[in-house]
Parts: C-alpha cells; structure tokens; sequence
C-alpha cells in the first residue's frame, strides 16, 4: 500500500490543531447556532465540542464554569451524570434535588443537589423550561430489540451504542464502574406523569437551536450519553448531535437568580461555598 499524498494527509488533519495553538483551536462554539449562545461572553470560552448522536463524553471542570449544551437536532437528548472531583464517592441524588425543590422536572433556577445536601451545578439559562429527571437510560437490550444491533465492526461510525453503555465506558474513565452509575438527568427531553402513574415522553419537545446551561457549583466529573431517551417512541435511531461550550462564568453571587430560588436552594449553595473555601 502506497504511502498517503500530501493533500491526502493534509483533508484528514485539517481539523488537528498545531502545537502551538491555543486549547480550542477549532472553535467549534463558532459553528452553533448564533441564538443558542445568547447569554455566552464569548471572550471567557475555555473549549467545545460537537457530540455526534449517540455518543458520550466526559470532562473534569472546575466550579465557576458554566456548560452550554445546544441541540442541533430534534429531539436531541443528553443524558447527563455529575460526580464531586474531589470525590467521586460524593454524587448527583436525584431524589434529594427533586424532594428538596418540591419538582418532578428541571428548569432554569433548579440546582442538582449531591448526597452531601452541596449544590453541584445550577440550571443558569434554557430556552425549554422541562428537563426530565426520572426516565433513566436506554441499555442494549431495549436498544437492540426496537433498534437492531449495528455493531462497529460492521457499521464503524453507524454503530448503535445505549446512553448505559456509553456512561459506563466514559465513568470508567475516570475510576468508576457499574455499581457507580446513578440516575441521570436527560437534558432536552420531557416526560410526564398521568393520573395511573404512567410516564408518557414527549415527541418534538425540543427543537434545533435549543439550549440548556448548567454552571459548576464544585469542582465536578461530567459525564454525558447522546442516545436517545429510552421512552422515546422513534421508530429509527437517529440521535442528534450535541454542542457544547465551556466558559468561566465565575460562581454564583449572593443575588444569583438560582441561589434565591428557593430556601433550599440556598443553603445547598452555602455548603458548596463553605467547602471552597
């Protein structure tokens, strides 16, 4: 096999920053949607990135940062899970965060609370107004049984992965496994509950150019799956992709809109403050 040309080499690796270049040297943030970073001082950006559907991530980011995630889709979804960097044995508790700010769903001014009653990331900006906390994730099985199973030996980029198995490969990462993953919260998706008790998803609640903004309250582990919702009634699997921004925000003053939400929201605020210091 011949060696690649010049030109070969050079559309493969346009998008590779050069050494000297600064972190997001690509500046994916540039190609979202101009409305969707409404709110954003793009002189603070630190990184972005464009999460193609059906993918997964992680990060470790420093409390004062704020995440802008941007559908670039319909339908798009994010399933998200937060651990405390410090230690990840301290976690995102789904049902203290909705107990304590009497929700069934998140909006802008709601906090996800950890098992330690600290607030761990603030929901800052959302053009939605309803994120779903209790759907849960899409595994293999139900993926494989409405999807069919495109693995990457076969598919390469077409392959399907499950929001469960992305998150376990991404905590992994960063020293955690099975036992570890909780309850995510589902940026962009909404699911309602009927008098029986049954849940019922929400088709085209978000659209393209849609956005939510969660600020770092500690110093966090972000993990994220973009497979779709597991009660979403598709009948294909096609994920949207996902934007992502990253800029220092700075952490929450003492009038911040989030803080002053509610009185628990306070006091969850507080104790992240007071374990900064």
């Amino acid at each position: 096999m011949s060696a690649p040309s010049l030109a070969q080499h050079a559309e493969h690796t346009q998008d590779n920053p050069p050494a000297n270049a600064p972190v997001d040297a690509i500046a994916h943030w540039q190609r979202l949607p101009a409305d969707s970073l409404a709110g954003v001082n793009t002189d603070r950006v630190l990184w972005s990135e464009r999460v193609p559907g059906g993918g997964h991530w992680s990060w470790r980011v420093k409390r004062g940062t704020a995440l802008r995630f941007v559908a670039l889709g319909p339908d798009a979804n994010v399933s998200l899970v937060l651990y405390a960097a410090h230690s990840t044995l301290e976690r995102y508790n789904m049902p203290d965060s909705l107990k304590a700010q009497h929700t069934a769903h998140y909006r802008r001014g709601h906090v996800l609370m950890s098992d330690m009653g600290r607030s761990m990331a603030s929901f800052t900006a959302d053009s939605l107004g309803w994120h779903d906390p209790l759907g849960a994730l899409l595994d293999a099985p139900t993926m494989q049984q409405r999807f069919g199973e495109h693995r990457f030996e076969a598919h390469r980029n077409g392959m399907h992965r499950s929001g469960k198995d992305g998150l376990l490969i991404e905590i992994g990462k960063h020293g955690l496994g099975r036992r570890d993953l909780i309850a995510p919260v589902n940026l962009f998706s909404k699911v309602t509950v009927d008098e029986e008790g049954r849940f019922h998803f929400s088709r085209s609640h978000s659209q393209a150019g849609d956005y939510v903004e969660l600020r770092m309250d500690m110093d966090v582990v972000v993990a994220i799956s973009t497979a779709p919702h597991p009660l979403n009634p598709s009948e294909g699997y096609g994920p949207a992709q996902v934007g992502v921004v990253a800029w220092h925000s700075g952490p929450a003053l003492t009038d911040d809109f989030c803080r002053t939400f509610r009185a628990e929201n306070a006091r969850a605020h507080h104790n992240s403050d007071v374990f900064a210091l």
